[in-house]
């Protein structure tokens, strides 16, 4: 068993599975949506991009750029989050929630992509 693989593995079903369960519920009720699960998947999706620099395969890169898309997208939904309970006057309505939750639903989208080819590589891996 290789650790460094264990751990890179947790870290990208991690960042899926905290993104999934901030996307599932209606997407325009904000007490249906956690704004620390947010944050966590945030997070936790920065790690993941991270562990995949040091991956210089064409698989590698591939991987890498789907952990940046989704860390972008998480990065811009909790920005869209900040200024609709900060700054805008209306506060978080409907509207902002629906916004926020579509933009982590494009990362959900770049996680499964980034599951799918961790599962490619673990079943073409083969022992040396």
């Amino acid at each position: 068993m290789n650790l460094e693989k264990v751990v890179f593995g947790f870290f990208v079903l991690l960042a899926a599975t905290l993104n999934f369960g901030y996307v599932l519920g209606d997407i325009d009720n904000p007490r249906l949506h956690n704004v620390y699960e947010l944050y966590a998947a945030v997070v936790v999706n920065i790690i993941a991009t991270i562990l995949k620099f040091g991956d210089r395969t064409q698989i590698g890169a591939v991987h890498l750029a789907t952990s940046l898309v989704a860390s972008i997208q998480l990065i811009v939904a909790a920005l869209v989050w900040i200024w609709a309970r900060h700054v805008d006057p209306g506060g978080l309505t409907g509207q902002h929630m629906s916004s926020v939750v579509s933009i982590a639903a494009g990362a959900l989208l770049a996680n499964i992509v980034s599951i799918v080819l961790l599962v490619v590589e673990t079943v073409s891996y083969r022992r040396r």
